[in-house]
Parts: C-alpha cells; sequence; structure tokens
C-alpha cells in the first residue's frame, strides 16, 4: 500500500480515504433521551441486517443515588428475561487518590439467570456524576448460536471514585434477540441518551 501525504503537511488537504484502506462503517439507527424514565427499551431495527450493534449510553444520570445500571434482553416474548450467563471486573480509583485496585466483581455476574445484567455499581445522583460507556451486541437474529455482548461503562461512583466496569457474557438462547432494555435498578434515568449504530 503506498502512503499518501497532503503537499502542504495539513490534514485538512485530505478530503477522501486512501483506496487501499478498509474498516467498519457505523450507521445510526435510533438515538432515545430519558428524562425520567424508568427504562429506555429498543424494540425495533435488531434484525439480521447487521452482525454487530453498539449501543452507546451517554451521561446517564441515576435519580437515586447509589444506583445500579443494568440491561436486559428480549428473545422472541414479550418480557426482558433472556437466560444470560456473564461475568464482570472493575478497575477502581478514588478522588482522593486513596484505593486503587483491579477486582472481579462477584455480585455483577449471572449463572444461567433471567435477571437484568448489572452494567455497573453504585452510580453516584450527584448534580455532576453519571455513567457513559458502551454495550456491543453481536449477531442477535441467529438462531443456532448463543448471543454474545460486551460492555464498557465509565461510572462516577457515589463514593466519589471513578470505576470501569466490564461485562462480557452471552444469552444462552437460539431464539433471536429482537429487543434490549436499559434502566436504573432502583429508580428512573433521570437524564441521557442512548443511541443504537449497526456495524458493517
Amino acid at each position: 500500500m503506498t502512503i499518501k501525504y497532503a503537499n502542504n503537511n495539513s490534514l485538512s488537504a485530505i478530503t477522501s480515504k486512501p483506496s487501499g484502506l478498509s474498516g467498519s462503517a457505523m450507521t445510526l439507527l435510533a438515538t432515545e433521551t430519558a428524562s425520567s424514565s424508568a427504562t429506555i427499551s429498543f424494540t425495533s431495527n435488531i434484525d439480521d441486517t447487521y452482525d454487530e450493534y453498539v449501543f452507546k449510553y451517554i451521561n446517564c444520570h441515576p435519580e437515586t443515588d447509589g444506583d445500579i445500571f443494568e440491561v436486559d434482553f428480549r428473545d422472541g416474548g414479550s418480557s426482558y428475561d433472556a437466560t444470560k450467563t456473564t461475568t464482570s471486573f472493575i478497575t477502581r480509583h478514588t478522588e482522593g487518590a486513596g484505593q486503587g485496585n483491579v477486582a472481579y466483581l462477584g455480585g455483577g455476574d449471572l449463572a444461567q439467570s433471567t435477571s437484568g445484567q448489572p452494567l455497573t455499581d453504585n452510580c453516584g445522583a450527584d448534580a455532576d456524576q453519571c455513567i457513559s460507556g458502551e454495550l456491543r451486541l453481536f449477531s442477535p437474529s441467529s438462531t443456532t448460536f448463543v448471543k454474545h455482548f460486551l460492555a464498557r461503562t465509565s461510572i462516577a461512583r457515589h463514593t466519589d471514585e471513578y470505576n470501569d466496569n466490564f461485562v462480557a457474557g452471552y444469552c444462552n438462547v437460539t431464539a433471536a434477540i429482537d429487543g434490549v432494555q436499559f434502566k436504573f435498578q432502583g429508580g428512573d434515568i433521570d437524564s441521557g441518551v442512548i443511541k443504537l449504530y449497526g456495524i458493517s
């Protein structure tokens, strides 16, 4: 592959991608804005059009201090109760430069459970506290294989520390996943935006 440089050494002079480069494209499919919302649900645009879907949750602020943000999946019925097996760990550091560690989060994993999957531990509800992150869902329309997902979430915790939460697992069903729902366990999503993208 030939590397091309702008003749004035400015990135603004590059107007198109070289033909030798390839990569995925993100297509925005839906945007949901929370305002004292009990849940945010996506019930369309999740099909076999794309092999990967990405949900980006941005500045989601809980109504209740110390609340836990979670996700659940619908597998063809009316309930968000797809069976899941998952694992979870966190990294953390306090604002006062105290506790800093990496830890397995035993309370954040599931074993063949229909419960909601925690994506964070305890988020703060101070005016400047919120969570942001993304969840990736792979081949949700497969009727042969389990449906894998993984998430990474940045959280301003209620104890004034930063947490980086990692979750991965699968919906242990062969039915297609046709809906995804986000919520806080103890109260409303006071504010925030969640966007759904398809990856090609």
